[in-house]
């Protein structure tokens, strides 16, 4: 148990409880380990209710945080981390503008690799193109990495593209879900969406090497309904799967995989898994560009990224920017 004084007692309390989640630990054993009184820990359990979580308190058995709470916190995903860096440092909130904001200004005065930023809700969470993020309270994921990987502006390209085989792995670790990308960083379950990925980077072009990055990632995870426009569009794991997925457990597994995939970025091995993922291919499509929108057929994904379609008059392009809407 860590003693950093910046952390409350609530949340150390909090982390004791998520590490023993569905199990009964005496308040002796709490006050004990954390240096305070039972009184103490009794207080802060009561805060922890208060803010949402499940705790029950059983006489001569102590205090046991239900299975089924879905509250995310610092000290729920921190104990199912297999990282280094990645989530060891991290910031989460209840309501946030955008967790890419933030973690911007993070990065800019200089926070380590791997810092994570969380929230329950966005007020104006960010898509690709200037399109708002849809995420309500309580259902979704919306996570912020600032990562610092040793590349070069070309290599930084793809960044998106290998944090999406990272987070369709780590989808189908939990849920057990078949996921594909729809280029160039939607995950898609069904032919519908269920995760966007925006990464917004700071270059030193110059020195022709990445600064930082900042990966954000947002999960339909327990959404139940969307707003009408998004109806036929999108689907979450939880409809998907039939049962509600833990998210906290979800956020981890997401930087678990993240590391890893991240660190060995400069081999582009990943590249491999988004092609085979890339629900396009061989799909007639309407591909957006600056100078308008084109009907296409999607021929596939080159070991670049980029991605290789048909025009209506023969014409073949291997395409680097822009959007894409499947036809249905």
């Amino acid at each position: 148990m860590r003693k950093d004084p910046k952390v409350t007692l609530k949340s150390r309390v909090l982390e004791i409880l998520e590490e023993n989640r569905g199990k009964s630990i005496s308040g002796n054993k709490i006050a004990s380990s954390l240096g305070i009184t039972r009184s103490a820990v009794w207080k802060a359990v009561m805060q922890l209710r208060d803010d949402g979580y499940i705790i029950s308190a059983v006489t001569n058995r102590g205090y046991c945080l239900s299975s089924d709470n879905d509250l995310l916190s610092e000290p729920a995903v921190r104990t199912l981390l297999r990282t280094y860096e990645f989530g060891r440092k991290m910031d989460v909130f209840k309501s946030i503008d955008s967790t890419n904001n933030f973690a911007k200004k993070l990065a800019d005065i200089g926070t380590p690799n791997g810092h994570t930023v969380i929230a329950e809700i966005q007020t104006q969470g960010k898509g690709r193109l200037g399109r708002q993020f849809h995420s309500p309270g309580g259902q979704g994921i919306y996570m912020s990495v600032v990562v610092r990987p040793d590349l070069t502006i070309r290599q930084s390209s793809n960044i998106t593209a290998c944090s999406a085989v990272a987070v369709c792995e780590a989808i189908e670790d939990v849920t057990g879900l078949s996921c594909g990308i729809k280029w160039v960083n939607d995950i898609y379950i069904s032919d519908r969406k269920v995760c966007g990925i925006l990464t917004e980077a700071s270059l030193n072009i110059e020195q022709g090497y990445l600064d930082y990055a900042v990966i954000g990632i947002g999960i339909n995870v327990n959404n139940l309904t969307f707003p009408p426009e998004l109806e036929d569009k999108a689907t979450s794991l939880r409809l998907e799967k039939g049962e509600t997925i833990h998210r906290s457990l979800l956020c981890a597994e997401v930087l678990n995989r993240l590391e890893t995939h991240i660190n060995n970025m400069s081999d582009a091995s990943f590249m491999d898994e988004y092609r085979r993922r890339s629900i396009l291919d061989g799909r007639d499509i309407l591909l957006e560009k600056d100078d308008g929108i084109y009907s296409v057929h999607c021929i596939g994904i080159d070991p670049e990224g980029r991605l290789l379609v048909r025009y209506e008059n023969g014409r073949e392009e291997a395409v680097l920017n822009g959007s894409v809407t499947l036809i249905k």
